[in-house]
Order: C-alpha cells, then structure tokens, then sequence
C-alpha cells in the first residue's frame, strides 16, 4: 500500500482575512485565561490546558460494571448472572459546564490533545510577529523561521545548522512572516507510543489513528490504510451526523428566543400590572383616608353633639337647683326669723314659688350616654368608586323593643325545619340597622328540659336575625330568645310541635266513579253510594258532597293534611280510589 502524498503547501490552507470571526476566544484556556499549553478536550468538547485540569480537585466516582463479562452477552437467558464489582473511578468537573468528566487511567494526560487548538495558538503567535514563540530546536531563543517539511519551528542559528545538515539541506524554510495568511501551520501528529513516528495511518478495527510501528506491533493483522484514503468516508458520517444536529440546534435557538420574547413580556406584563396595583392601591389608600377623615369627623360631631346635650341639661339642672336652694333658704328664714305677721303676709308668695318648683319635671340621669362603638367589618357603601368597610354606632339595642316574626312562631311540625326572625331595634324603635348583637337562643321541650333542641342563629347583617331548628318530636315546646343576657319582648313563649305532615293517598276528584273509570269496587271516604252496586260516588247520588274532595279522607281543600287514620297501610278492601 504507498501513500498518496500531498502537495507540500497542501497542509496549510489560505485564509481570506487572519482576524477571520470564530477565531478569538479559540486560543485562550477558560481557566486561567492565557493561551493553551498542551490542551486537552474533554467530553464535553470545551478545551482546557492540562496543567489547568490537573489543578482542578478530582472526585470519586463509583462505576458498576459486571465485572470481566461480555456486555453483548447481557440479557441473554442462558448466560447466568456474574457478580458485579464496584469499581472506583476519578472524575472531574469540566470548569466551564460542570459536567462530570470520568478521567482514563493515565489520568488528565491521558485525554484528548486539541491539537486543532494547538494550531490556533501558534497562529496567534504568528501574527503578533512571533510573540511568545521559541525554537523547537533548542527551546532557547525566539522562532524566525518555520521548515515546511519537518512542520518545526526555528532560530536563526538552528536555521543555519539545519541548512548545513545532508538529510535536511533541501528542507523548504520560510520566514515566520510569510505564514500569516495561513489556516494550518500546526506540527506534525506523533504516536504517543512511538515518538518518532508520524500518525499517518488510521486502524478500522479499533478506530483510531496509528503509525507505521503500531500496525506491525498490537495492531497486527487489523485492517487500517492511510488517512488521507480513509478521511472521506469518516468525513461524511461526521458531516451527516452534523446534519441531523443542525436542526436541533435552531431549533433550541428559537425556543431560547420564544423564552427570551416571553421573558421580555413577562417582565413588560409584570411592570404593567405592577403600575396598576400601584393605581389600585394608591386610590384604595386615599379612598381609606378619606373614609377614615369622615369617620373622625363623624366621630367629633357625635361628642359634640352629646356634649352640648350634656352641657344644656347641666345648666337647666344647675338653675332648677340653684332656684331650690333659693326657695328653700328664704323659707327656712321666713319660718326661722319672722314674726307671724311676716310669715302670714309672705306666705302667698313662697307656697305659689315652692309649688311651682316641685312640680318642675327632670331627670336624674344624663340624657345621653357613651355607646359608641366602631364596626369595621360593616359596609359604609363607596368612596372614590372603592367598597369601604367601617362604620361608627351610637345605637344600642333593647331587648324590650326587639319583634318576633314568623309563621313558626307557636307551631311546628316534627323533622321539619321551622323558622321566625328576630328584628332587632334600640330604645326609640328603630331598627338597628347592623348586625353583631350577642343573640342566644334556646328551644327545650316542656317533658325534656335536659335535651334541648339544637338551633341556628344568621346574622343577616341589618339588624335582623333568621333563627331555625328541627323538632324531633312532637310536643310543646318553650323558647327563650335573649340579647346580653335579657329577654326580648315576647320571650318566653310555648310552641307546639305537631306530627308530621301526612300527605293524601288517594285523589283529588268530582266522583269515584270518573275517577276510577267506572269500576264497581271504587270506594271513596265522603260515604257516597251509587244504585247497581257500586260501592264509591256518583253526581247526584246518596252520599255525594256535591263537590270535588278528596277520595281518602273526604276533607274539600286541594291543599290540606289528610285525616284518614289507616294512610297508605289501609288494607285492601279499604283502598281508596286512585288515578287513572
């Protein structure tokens, strides 16, 4: 097999620009920032210089494996089931994704060299006038000259003893500056296990690149050809590969866009609807103060106006007295230092002022009184188009004034649900208008005073209260309605529960004979007969009310309780006449 050799400057291809995009930010380490010393690729595909990675603290990882097994006998029903060994592993985290990088056996070395990066560091170097370059030669002095066919980098002493030397003489040698406009001026690959030679070949069965030492040592016998025949097709699958992962590519960029353009609006959503709580609650807040000014000011009338109450019985209360004290002084005088004469002549005088004093009318307690009370939870209607709640009360309840309503009020009927209302009012009469009042009620049988009747009571928020309970008995019952502790008018009060309502098992009818559709055996409760042995009613015949009633009971309201006393268990011959 001879190798197909290439053109010498075929290597190196020329660029249309040296500060092409994509090539900054290729030639620098993530970790410490300068340019790459022997990078290493890692899984991930993010490059990092080795001495980099061997700073980074290792871990261990644990991996399970089935031991020595053949993995593509896994599975299988006839291979008995080999014990697994745990077995530890290194890895690192890769500094610039964090994904967990399980280290080969030689460790960091042992990875990946980028040498695609190596070239794009010498490149770096080229174009800053050999900056940073030394003679791969003697390692000493700075790179003037480049030996396109050893790939090495030269002084320009060791340039002169190249040239001097037979077996390199002929080498073509060019300045470093002429190499600017190249993509490749990379070194050549040598086989890590064999150091003098060049990897040129390409093993198929092992996939991997290896040198002429290798295929007659552990690749023996295994199918390999040169690189250069070998690189289309590895190429291509490459290239498909790359195809079908384009896509997905564009595919997460435009989701990442679709998130980036919801964020955007999210964030313009957000800032828009936090301007219209801010409204909301600035609006509320003014609506609140004013509402609360109002409930101040509301405040402030009521003491004034209670005080001036207060301050006009004080002074009518302190002339009446004042007058007292005056009549009573000049009496006790009159009748202490006076002659007869004088006290029969004054006498007039002081029985008409002392009359008239007595039958003066006052009271000895204040007019007012100090029942105000704030009720925050009352609605006080709108303020700046906002609901408010809050509302100050000078109103009290009494007990003596409060009503009873209801049609439930002295009778009931058992396992039904009876119900009355209780209005509360204050001392004038009026309605409360609030609700809050401490309502209790109480409903105990007469025959079982120890089993009360369980009770409901629902503020309905305007000074009126619904009270239900279900009697499970019949029976009188007592009911005690109290507000702080007093009876309202009407309370206590008996009420009697009776039975259940008992509904009509027969019909509602002019006759049992149209009812019925002329059956003989058709009977009814009014009693009527009819001639040729029917035994219900007919129009006109004996017995017939001479108006529609009912066929159980006989009773002539449509809507009533039935009387019969066998109900629905009456026994056959008395069944009552039923509809068609």
């Amino acid at each position: 097999m001879s190798e197909n050799r290439k053109p010498l400057l075929g290597f190196v291809h020329k660029l249309p620009d040296a500060n092409a995009p994509g090539n900054s930010g290729k030639t620098h380490c993530p970790s410490c920032l300068g340019l790459f010393k022997a990078p290493r690729l890692l899984p991930c595909l993010h490059t990092v210089c080795t001495t980099c990675l061997e700073k980074l603290e290792p871990f261990s990882v644990v991996d399970i494996r089935g031991g020595d097994s053949d993995t593509s006998s896994e599975g299988s029903l006839f291979q008995e089931p080999k014990p697994r060994s745990l077995q530890p592993q290194v890895g690192i985290l890769c500094p610039v994704c964090d994904a967990q990088v399980d280290l080969p056996l030689g460790g960091v070395k042992a990875l990946t060299i980028d040498h695609l990066a190596m070239n794009d560091v010498m490149l770096e170097s080229l174009r800053g006038e050999g900056q940073g370059l030394v003679c791969d030669l003697c390692s000493d002095r700075e790179v003037e000259k480049r030996c396109q066919t050893c790939k090495a980098n030269l002084c320009h002493f060791c340039c002169q003893a190249h040239r001097r030397q037979k077996k390199t003489m002929y080498h073509t040698v060019v300045d470093l500056k002429d190499l600017k406009g190249y993509s490749r001026v990379g070194k050549p690959i040598l086989c890590p296990a064999h150091p003098a030679e060049e990897l040129r070949l390409f093993c198929e069965l092992c996939d991997q690149p290896v040198c002429r030492d290798c295929v007659v040592g552990e690749h023996r016998e295994h199918p390999y050809d040169f690189t250069s025949n070998v690189i289309h097709k590895h190429g291509d699958s490459v290239r498909e590969l790359l195809r079908g992962t384009q896509p997905r590519v564009e595919a997460l960029e435009e989701a990442l866009a679709q998130i980036e353009s919801m964020n955007s609006g999210l964030q313009e959503r957000v800032e828009a609807v936090a301007g219209d709580v801010r409204t909301f609650s600035e609006g509320y807040i003014k609506a609140i103060e004013e509402h609360r000014d109002r409930l101040l000011k509301q405040l402030d009338d009521i003491r004034v106006q209670k005080e001036n109450s207060l301050q006009l019985q004080k002074a009518q209360l302190e002339q009446l007295l004042a007058d007292m004290r005056t009549g009573v002084e000049f009496t006790e005088h009159l009748l202490t230092s006076g002659s007869d004469l004088e006290i029969l002549i004054t006498k007039g005088v002081v029985v008409e002022r002392l009359r008239k004093l007595n039958k003066v009318e006052y009271s000895a307690r204040p007019g007012v009184n100090d029942k105000i009370c704030f009720s925050p939870q009352e609605k006080a209607g709108q303020c700046r188009g906002y609901e408010v709640y809050g509302a100050i009360n000078t109103k009290e309840v009494d007990p003596a004034k409060c009503v009873l309503q209801g049609e439930d009020l002295h009778r009931a009927r058992e396992k039904q649900t009876a119900s009355f209302t209780l209005l509360c009012k204050d001392a004038t009469g009026e309605s409360m208008g609030r609700g809050g009042d401490n309502v209790q009620v109480a409903v105990v049988p007469k025959d079982k005073k120890d089993s009360p009747v369980r009770t409901v009571v629902q503020d309905n928020k305007d000074g009126s209260y619904n009270v239900s309970f279900t009697p499970k008995e019949p029976g009188v019952y007592t009911v005690w309605v109290c507000i702080r502790e007093q009876h309202v008018q009407g309370s206590p009060f008996t009420m009697t529960v009776r039975r259940k309502h008992r509904p009509h098992p027969g019909v509602f009818h002019c006759c049992s004979f149209c009812s019925s559709g002329g059956q003989k055996t058709a009977r009814c409760a009014c009693g009527g007969t009819m001639p040729g042995g029917y035994l219900g009613c007919g129009h006109g015949h004996k017995g017939h009310p001479g108006r529609p009633h009912w066929s159980c009971c006989g009773k002539f309201m449509e809507k009533s309780e039935c009387t019969y006393p066998g109900g629905q268990s009456a026994p056959r011959s008395l069944l009552r006449t039923v509809a068609l």
